[in-house]
């Protein structure tokens, strides 16, 4: 069993940074996939990255490329995301999940363990 605990969202202006993170529990979290989703009000939850076991790999959702960082530390069993240049648009609850999704790294159910979820609020 793997627990998920997300930290570090908050209240931002556009234009601003955040750095969020994910710790893990477990003994297996450096063979676990690790990816961020976020869900927006009356929106349905999609991917915003994933980064592979060793962090060698990772895939961003077009609407963050550039903008969004992916890295995991696995001595610290921790995942980040570090946003910048954020945008009102960019409002959500930001969840980590944990799994071994392959191809489907960008579905839900792709994923077996998932967080409690840290919100984003950005203002304009």
């Amino acid at each position: 069993q793997v627990q998920l605990v997300e930290s570090g969202g908050g209240l931002v202006q556009a234009g601003g940074s955040l750095r969020l993170s994910c710790a893990a529990s477990g003994r297996f979290f450096s063979s676990l996939t690790m990816g961020w989703f976020r869900q927006a009000p009356g929106k349905e939850r999609e991917f915003v990255a994933v980064i592979s076991t060793n962090g060698g790999r990772t895939v961003y959702a077009d609407s963050v490329k550039g903008r969004f960082t992916i890295s995991r530390d696995n001595a610290k069993n921790t995942v980040y995301l570090q946003i910048d240049s954020l945008r009102p648009e960019d409002t959500a609850v930001y969840y980590c999940a944990a799994g071994n999704p392959g191809g489907q790294y960008y579905r839900r159910n792709a994923y077996n363990y998932w967080g409690q979820g840290t919100q984003v609020t950005v203002s304009s």
